[in-house]
């Protein structure tokens, strides 16, 4: 059976997302619902994520039938980035400063400025309070100065690290936000880091594909 390239539909008043079968559509895309902690919640406990030009649109939720992840125990460390933890330039930190994460994670190269900018005021607002709920978690790198040069967040669902976005202001600093969350992960037993969608980036660092009904089972499913 070929699959449909997207599949859509509307959400409900009440914050439920469906579980959704790999076989009928490359990329599913609920529409509706609110920037709000339980469709938050609900959406990332069934594979969703809000995904959308905020400048433009209504809001979505992506839900990719092929995953992209990275196994926390087999993320791919370069000679150069073994290099560069050597150094001990950088300190990386857990949650001390999630605010200027995301927001460095919209602003930095000018995304925010595009028409196709998903990372609004409105997200940035929904995940702080998210952060404070407890749900959603960042990485930050400082230099010795005392700078924030790097850093990613995401939400943990389950058994999985649902990551959303990672910056950079010095070369490597998102590769080393990303290896020191895959170390700590791991160290607590967490094996998956979802990246949502292949890039040349994440595939150096030994991300690879996995179906929906592979993913979820990490949801808990």
């Amino acid at each position: 059976m070929k699959k449909e390239k997207y599949v859509s539909f509307r959400l409900g008043n009440e914050p439920y997302f469906p579980i959704v079968a790999e076989y009928m559509a490359e990329e599913f895309v609920a529409l509706g619902g609110k920037l709000e902690t339980p469709w938050l919640e609900s959406a990332y406990a069934h594979g969703f994520f809000p995904f959308f030009a905020y400048k433009r649109e209504r809001i979505s939720w992506s839900c990719p039938t092929d995953r992209f992840v990275i196994f926390t125990d087999r993320i791919h460390i370069s000679h150069s980035m073994r290099n560069l933890i050597n150094k001990n330039q950088y300190t990386v930190t857990l949650d001390k400063d999630f605010p200027s994460v995301i927001r460095n994670c919209s602003s930095n190269g000018g995304r925010n400025e595009s028409q196709w900018a998903w990372l609004g005021p409105d997200i940035i607002k929904a995940y702080i309070q998210f952060h404070k709920e407890g749900h959603a978690h960042s990485v930050e790198v400082w230099d010795n100065d005392g700078k924030l040069v790097g850093g990613l967040y995401g939400v943990l669902s389950g058994e999985v690290f649902c990551g959303e976005s990672m910056f950079s202001l010095v070369q490597g600093a998102s590769k080393l936000a990303l290896i020191s969350l895959a170390k700590s992960l791991n160290e607590v037993g967490i094996k998956l880091i979802d990246c949502q969608y292949e890039t040349p980036h994440l595939l150096s660092m030994g991300g690879e594909h996995m179906t929906y009904m592979e993913y979820i089972k990490y949801l808990g499913w």
